[in-house]
């Protein structure tokens, strides 16, 4: 990409977005272009159209969804996978029809099958079925990866997908019912040692294995990717390292202070066993990660702390 292009982040203010900006703007991309949900809505095809023609961004990251946890995509499904489908067709359609240069599609390591052989290699999506918990959610991911695939295929577009293991970090969403599970724990463990709670109670046994990425290192890979990497399979992005929940529940008790038991509720779902990426192709390619995941949370409390208000969303 060229310092000057007009690049288009979709999601900017979200998690993943605005990592992204931050990365553009430290490594000198002066010309990018943001759109808040009230001046865009990504689900209305004819603005999506309009915004293109008129902007005709060269570069595309298309970070945008509606993203949450487990019992965020029990409840609404269809929300999750009507909004989602929608707002990535649009970009990714109106982006082809108008010349854009390249586009890195957005996803999640929830595309793969709930019983995918660990570590979970590019290769191995729709082997087998996908976690019940999140399903809408990933076949809307898993359309869009397709998408952009069908039209490299056919038209000869240079378009790309990633595939982020569980993200945290500045931006997060921690709201006490739909956040993911780390931002979660973050609230639910400063809460309890703000009120003196003699114990926290947390979903499931503890036993799922899941891996985390500081969002600031997956926007170091989408500009990387972008710059270096072309071709229809995604990329995963993670750290290649797994920790239990019970383990994770640990280490932010341990971040945030709290000095009270750890009880669990094994009514609860425990969702997916085990989520781990093979990210061998990535290192391939020259990149690994740079954040380890006790600094990260510390990081990410702090952001809690200084972000007052993501705690009421």
């Amino acid at each position: 990409m060229e310092k000057n292009a007009r690049i288009y982040v979709a999601g900017h203010r979200g998690m993943v977005g605005s990592a992204i900006c931050r990365e553009l703007e430290r490594q000198g991309y002066d010309n990018v272009l943001t759109r808040t949900h009230r001046e865009l809505d990504l689900c209305r095809q004819e603005a999506v159209e309009a915004f293109f023609a008129e902007e005709r961004p060269e570069y595309v990251f298309l970070a945008a969804a509606k993203v949450g946890g487990i019992q965020a995509n029990a409840e609404a499904p269809a929300d999750f996978m009507y909004q989602n489908m929608m707002l990535e067709m649009n970009v990714i359609h109106a982006a082809w029809r108008n010349g854009c240069k390249k586009l890195e599609f957005l996803g999640s390591s929830c595309i793969y099958p709930r019983m995918a052989p660990q570590p979970m290699r590019e290769d191995c999506l729709l082997t087998s079925s996908l976690e019940e918990t999140n399903e809408a959610y990933a076949l809307a991911k898993i359309a869009g990866l397709k998408y952009c695939a069908y039209l490299n295929q056919q038209y000869g577009t240079d378009y790309i997908s990633v595939m982020p293991t569980n993200l945290y970090g500045p931006n997060d969403n921690y709201h006490p019912e739909h956040s993911h599970v780390l931002p979660a724990l973050i609230r639910r463990f400063h809460e309890a040692k703000e009120a003196g709670a003699e114990s926290v109670t947390c979903w499931g046994d503890g036993s799922p294995l899941r891996e985390f990425l500081y969002v600031d290192d997956l926007a170091d890979l989408c500009v990387f990717l972008m710059e270096r990497y072309s071709g229809d399979e995604t990329v995963n992005a993670g750290s290649g390292k797994e920790i239990s929940i019970r383990e994770l529940a640990d280490m932010v008790a341990r971040a945030v202070d709290y000095r009270g038991k750890i009880l669990w509720d094994t009514s609860k779902p425990n969702g997916t066993p085990r989520k781990l990426l093979d990210v061998s192709k990535a290192a391939s390619l020259g990149w690994r990660y740079k954040t380890e995941l006790e600094d990260g949370i510390r990081l990410a409390y702090r952001d809690y702390l200084e972000s007052p208000m993501r705690a009421e969303r």
